[in-house]
C-alpha cells in the first residue's frame, strides 16, 4: 500500500499523520509542546528547535508504527505549520534563534518602524498584503537591537514548516503561502522583496529560494531515517501555511470558494484571482498554495479558547456527567443551549472585534446585558451566546470582504474543532444566511499537506482535482431564513455595543483582550 506522511506543526502540538492515496487517515500521532517565554523579554514566545525536533521524530516513528505499514510504503512527505513563526540559521545551516507565531516582544520596534516615514506600513501593505502586526520585520529589528551577535551571525530565515522539511532532507527553502506572512514578500510576484528590507533597515541577504507547494526538495537523509524510522531516500516536497493547506484539505481550491476554519482562532479564507489591497488595510492578503490564487483572510480571536475557558470555569457538572456517559461535554452543553431562542435573551458577549489589520485590537472580554432571571441568564444561555458571537464576528468579516470585492459566498466550508458542534454549525448557517458544509476529515491541514506531497510525487495529476475528488462531506446545514432575519438585528446591536466597549479599552478604563504591537 502506498502512503503519504504529513507533518502539522500547530501552536499547541505537533502531529504526524499518515494517509493512503485515497485520503483515508491511517494513523496519527500527536504530542503537545510549549513555547516558553524568556523572562528577560516580555511578550517573547520561544521555539525550542532541539526539543521540538525530538518530539517530532517521536511522532513520526509512532505514526508509522500505528499505521501498520512498512516505512518504505511512504512515497512522499511534506509539512505545514502555524504561520508567522520562523527560524534563523547561521552560514553553516545551524539553527541559532526561533520564535513561535504570536511572539510579541517587538512592540517598540513596531513603533520604530512607523516612525521611519509617514505611511510606511500602508505602502508596504500594498506590496506584501501584511501589516507589522504579525510579521517578521519588527522581530528581526528586535534581534538587531537586543541580540546583535545573533543578528550578525544570521545567514538565512525560514518558516517553521520549512524548518521541518530541512530537518528531513537538508535543504533550506521557503514557500509562498507561509513565507508571505513575514511581510517581506511581494504578494503579486510571490517572491522575496528586498525593497522592503531596505526600507526597514534589515539586511537583504537572508532569503532562501522560493518553491511552490509540491516541489521536490530532496530526500530523507540517513541521520533523519535513523531517528524517525523513515526509509532513507523518501521524497520530501515543499508544503505551506496551515490555513492555506487546510483550504486544500477541504476542497477550497477555486476562485470564490470560502473556508471558515474554527479552532482557537477562527479564520475566514476567501479565494481570489487577483490580490487587490484593501484601501483601509483592514484585510490580510496571503498567497494560496495554488500558484494562480490568493486569499483574503480575516481572523476572529479566541472563539475556541473562550469556549474552553467557559467549559473549565463554569461547567464542572457537565464535564463530570460527560465522563460518566463517555460523551463530549460540549455536546451536552449544546443540547441544553438548543432550547435557548435566537439572540440568547439579549446577552451580548464582548470578545473579538471584526478584523482591522492596520490597527488590530479587541475590547476587554466581558458579557453585557445580563439579567437576574435564572431562567433567562444561566449556563445554557451564556454558552449559546458564545457560539452566536463567533458567528456574528464571522459575518462582519465576510461583509467587510464583500464591501471590498462585491462578493458574498453562497456557501462556506466549515472545518476545525468547532465544526464538530451541530448547534454551532446551524447557528453559523443561520447567521450567515447560507449553506454550511462540514467535511468528514477533521485533520484538514494535514490532508491538504498530503495532497500537495502526493501531487509532487506524481500520485495526483493536479492539486485541485485531487482535493475535489478526495474531500467528502459529513454534514450539510441549510439556513433558517426566519432566524437569519433575527440575527441581522442582533448583529447591528452587537456592533453598536462593541464600539462602546472598545472605546472603554482605548481610553484605558478596561484592558484590551489583545492588542497588536504598535496598534493605536
Amino acid at each position: 500500500m502506498d502512503a503519504i506522511l504529513a507533518l502539522d506543526a500547530g501552536t499547541g502540538s505537533i502531529r504526524a499523520v499518515v494517509f493512503d492515496t485515497k485520503g483515508k487517515q491511517l494513523a496519527m500521532s500527536q504530542q503537545e509542546w510549549d513555547h516558553p517565554a524568556d523572562p528577560r523579554f516580555p511578550g517573547s514566545m520561544n521555539f525550542d528547535v532541539t526539543e521540538n525536533w525530538r518530539v517530532t521524530a517521536e511522532c513520526i516513528r509512532a505514526a508509522i508504527q500505528e499505521s501498520g505499514i512498512s516505512p518504505s510504503c511512504i512515497k512522499a512527505i511534506s509539512a505545514t505549520s502555524m504561520r508567522e513563526g520562523f527560524v534563523l540559521y547561521n552560514k553553516e545551516g545551524k539553527e541559532i534563534w526561533a520564535c513561535a507565531n504570536v511572539d510579541s516582544r517587538a512592540s517598540e520596534e513596531v513603533s520604530d518602524l512607523k516612525q521611519l516615514r509617514p505611511f510606511l506600513e500602508e505602502d508596504l501593505y500594498s506590496l506584501s498584503g501584511q501589516t507589522f502586526a504579525l510579521g517578521a520585520l519588527p522581530r528581526l529589528l528586535w534581534i538587531k537591537k537586543n541580540q546583535p551577535e545573533i543578528y550578525k551571525e544570521t545567514a538565512t530565515i525560514t518558516m517553521l514548516n520549512d524548518w521541518l522539511l530541512y530537518k528531513l532532507c537538508g535543504k533550506l527553502q521557503a514557500d509562498p503561502s507561509n513565507g508571505c506572512t513575514t511581510g517581506i514578500f511581494n504578494i503579486k510576484k510571490r517572491c522575496w522583496d528586498e525593497q522592503i528590507t531596505k526600507e526597514c533597515q534589515i539586511k537583504g541577504n537572508l532569503f532562501p529560494p522560493v518553491h511552490e507547494a509540491g516541489t521536490l526538495l530532496g530526500h530523507v537523509t540517513p541521520g533523519t531515517a535513523k531517528i524517525t524510522g523513515l526509509t532513507e531516500g523518501t521524497a520530501v516536497f515543499s508544503g505551506g501555511g496551515d490555513a492555506q493547506l487546510a483550504s486544500v484539505g477541504v476542497g477550497v481550491v477555486k476562485e470564490g470558494q470560502t473556508l471558515v476554519s474554527g479552532g482557537s482562532f477562527w479564520q475566514q479564507e476567501v479565494n481570489v484571482a487577483l490580490p487587490v489591497p484593501h484601501p483601509e488595510q483592514r484585510i490580510r492578503i496571503n498567497c494560496h498554495v495554488l500558484s494562480h490564487l490568493w486569499q483574503y483572510e480575516t481572523i476572529v480571536f479566541f472563539p475556541g479558547l473562550v469556549m474552553r475557558w467557559f467549559r473549565d470555569a463554569f461547567c464542572t457538572e457537565e464535564k463530570k456527567l460527560a465522563k460518566e456517559l463517555g460523551r463530549d461535554p460540549y455536546e451536552l452543553l449544546e443540547e441544553q443551549a438548543a432550547e435557548v431562542p435566537v439572540g440568547s435573551y439579549g446577552i451580548t458577549p464582548i470578545f473579538s472585534d471584526v478584523m482591522n489589520f492596520i490597527s488590530w485590537r479587541h475590547a476587554s472580554p466581558s458579557f453585557t446585558n445580563l439579567s437576574l432571571d435564572p431562567e433567562r441568564c444561566g449556563k445554557k444561555e451564556l454558552f449559546r451566546a458564545i457560539e452566536e458571537n463567533a458567528a456574528l464576528v464571522t459575518l462582519g468579516n465576510l461583509k467587510m470582504i464583500q464591501g471590498h470585492t462585491g462578493y458574498y459566498p453562497d456557501e462556506v466550508i466549515f472545518a476545525g474543532g468547532a465544526s464538530k458542534g451541530k448547534l454551532w454549525c446551524q447557528i453559523l448557517s443561520d447567521v450567515l444566511g447560507i449553506r454550511v458544509k462540514v467535511p468528514l476529515v477533521k485533520e484538514a491541514a494535514a490532508l491538504g499537506t498530503a495532497i500537495v506531497a502526493g501531487y509532487g510525487a506524481g500520485i495526483y495529476s493536479t492539486i485541485e482535482k485531487a482535493a475535489l475528488e478526495i474531500v467528502q462531506w459529513e454534514n450539510i446545514y441549510e439556513p433558517n431564513k426566519e432566524n437569519h432575519a433575527l440575527y441581522a438585528k442582533v448583529f447591528e446591536k452587537w456592533q453598536a455595543i462593541y464600539k462602546e466597549h472598545l472605546s472603554l479599552s482605548d481610553r484605558g478604563l478596561t484592558k484590551h483582550m489583545w492588542k497588536a504591537p504598535g496598534s493605536v
